[in-house]
């Protein structure tokens, strides 16, 4: 069945030929985005996803950021989910600087698209075969005001996804320039030592993940202690337990780092407690 997207508010065929050269975003990466998911005809985590996009169109500059609101998000979600009979989905939102101009663009006009993928999944499943994962240090991520924004700039993923390819891993972690840890390929990461559950602080350069936030959140509800902190990848050798998360897949259990091995009993129980929401 062919799909549809939306491109500035009008529903095309996905294969529609929309773009120029002269776009911003495949210009200079000039714009960010939002991944989304959608179970049984419903936008998941809306508030979060809309309070994290007007912030990065607000730091980008770009203008309309007070349109995007959860409102928005849900109702073009929702048209275009209709339109492409799905109930179950991935969706992406890409907001670009709609502008001429070199570097410097002409004016500060939003352009967005917002793309969709259906999905069988009425849930988040933990994946049955655990992550075997490595550290990706070729390229640092920096840290500075826009780390945290995902940005239509994604070289470093690019770089970061052919290097597990090529050495024929699951994921890997990334460092920031200082060496400690950041995140993974396309998620956040969290690590179970000593009976407390740390993630990388978002001033050490990670996204600012909706779920990263959503599972703070259900952690804490669930008396299960959380600590922000600038981590060393040394602590990978002692953890007893690394998992990812994102809002398309939930949480990945990851089962390997170079010879060591991790349980995944907390992620399973978080995992339960992200489905009843």
């Amino acid at each position: 069945m062919p799909l549809y997207i939306n491109f500035n508010g009008e529903i095309v065929p996905a294969d529609s030929k929309l773009l120029t050269t002269a776009n911003r975003g495949y210009r200079y990466g000039d714009g960010l985005f939002e991944s989304m998911r959608m179970m049984k005809g419903k936008l998941k985590f809306t508030d979060l996803h809309a309070d994290r996009l007007q912030r990065g169109m607000k730091a980008l500059k770009i203008d309309g950021y007070s349109q995007t609101d959860a409102w928005f998000l849900k109702t073009k979600a929702e048209e275009l989910a209709t339109r492409n009979k799905a109930k179950h989905a991935r969706l992406r939102l890409t907001v670009y600087r709609d502008a001429d101009g070199l570097y410097t663009p002409s004016q500060n006009k939003m352009g967005y698209s917002l793309e969709l993928q259906p999905m069988d999944e009425p849930r988040y499943f933990l994946n049955e075969k655990g992550l075997i994962m490595d550290v990706f240090t070729e390229l640092p991520k920096p840290s500075n005001y826009l780390s945290g924004i995902k940005t239509c700039n994604s070289l470093i993923y690019v770089m970061a996804g052919i290097y597990k390819e090529q050495n024929r891993l699951d994921d890997v972690f990334l460092l920031n320039q200082n060496g400690y840890l950041c995140e993974a390929s396309s998620s956040n990461i969290f690590i179970w030592y000593n009976n407390h559950l740390y993630t990388p602080a978002l001033s050490e350069g990670c996204v600012e993940g909706v779920m990263r936030q959503v599972i703070i959140n259900v952690a804490k509800a669930n008396n299960i202690g959380v600590t922000e902190a600038q981590i060393n990848p040394e602590i990978l050798y002692e953890a007893d337990e690394v998992f990812l998360t994102n809002a398309a897949r939930g949480i990945q259990s990851v089962m390997g780092f170079g010879v060591k091995r991790y349980f995944n009993r907390l992620s399973k129980g978080l995992l339960d407690e992200l489905n009843k929401l």
